[in-house]
């Protein structure tokens, strides 16, 4: 009689005890246990990951940013806008290998495209100097890119998020330019104005951002919408800043916001996305096709299953 803890007894007893819904992933780690490693040396390497960090004056805050962001990350990418503190030096006291580069143009739009145009990581995480911004939440976003978004935006506002640096009258602008752009463009976003995403850098040739300042955010999720590209939203938590004092002018940068929803309803610069950025899962970095047939079960029993390496 078998032992009851050896794999092989997990393997013909514990499986038919399991939902329907683990059967396939059961049988999947059978297939790839150390006895059969054939699948194993077919899977792919994971994605590269590029963090972009736009800075201005924020030598205080980084020591609470940079030693967070998780270690596996490819790159980081800080784009210094002329600061006149030792805002480089500490970031490179902290993260020696990091790529310091000179914002070229004015605003953070400007310093976030610059950052972009340098990074080689198959996925795009922006993210604040000012640690209101948790790194370690980065996984999340990476997730859900790998399991089929091309674009994974931060939220404040869904279940698991929250902010502490948010006036009533900011709020009430968000929400409005938020229904704005439900109403003029579709979607489901439920905070408009955070600026903590991540996309596959595929994506950024069909995207064509030019603005320079604060409104970069709302193009970025205005041309998602108008490329149909697939959109997953991550429960974020906004800290208040930590040292120092925002950039952010909520009336200048509020208007300009809204202009850029509006020219870009008016003037619409994106076409449909190609039909590559539409199905994300056919990317090379997914072992498996979403609903690749495990053998010995039933159709209906088919689910979902994507397995992805880890590094």
């Amino acid at each position: 009689m078998d032992d009851p803890f050896t794999p092989m007894s997990f393997h013909c007893e514990a499986k038919d005890a399991l939902p329907q819904q683990a059967r396939a992933v059961v049988e999947l780690a059978i297939a790839m246990s150390p006895e059969d490693t054939t699948s194993a040396r077919r899977l792919p390497p994971q994605p590269t990951v590029s963090i972009v960090i736009p800075t201005m004056n924020e030598a205080q805050n980084l020591p609470h940013v940079l030693p967070l962001i998780p270690r596996w990350v490819h790159e980081v990418i800080l784009v210094d806008g002329n600061s006149s503190d030792n805002t480089v030096e500490v970031a490179r006291s902290l993260l020696p290998g990091i790529l310091v580069l000179p914002q070229q143009g004015r605003g953070k739009g400007a310093a976030l495209r610059t950052g972009f145009a340098a990074a080689t990581g198959d996925i795009i995480v922006m993210i604040d100097a000012d640690g209101s911004m948790n790194p370690n939440e980065i996984p999340a976003y990476i997730g859900a890119l790998m399991t089929g978004a091309d674009f994974a935006k931060g939220s404040r506002f869904l279940q698991g998020g929250g902010t502490d640096d948010m006036e009533w009258f900011r709020y009430m602008g968000n929400l409005f330019l938020t229904w704005m752009v439900r109403l003029g463009y579709g979607g489901h976003y439920s905070d408009l104005c955070y600026g903590y995403n991540a996309f596959w850098r595929r994506v950024l040739h069909d995207l064509n951002l030019d603005a320079d300042g604060f409104e970069i955010e709302t193009q970025i999720n205005v041309r998602i919408l108008q490329a149909r590209l697939k959109i997953s939203e991550i429960p974020s938590f906004e800290s208040c800043r930590i040292h120092g004092v925002s950039n952010l002018n909520t009336l200048r940068d509020g208007w300009r916001v809204l202009k850029t929803i509006v020219s870009e309803w008016l003037q619409p610069r994106i076409a449909n996305a190609p039909q590559k950025l539409r199905h994300p899962l056919l990317a090379k970095w997914l072992a498996l096709a979403p609903t690749q047939k495990i053998a010995g079960y039933a159709k209906a029993d088919q689910y979902p299953v994507v397995l992805i390496r880890e590094g």
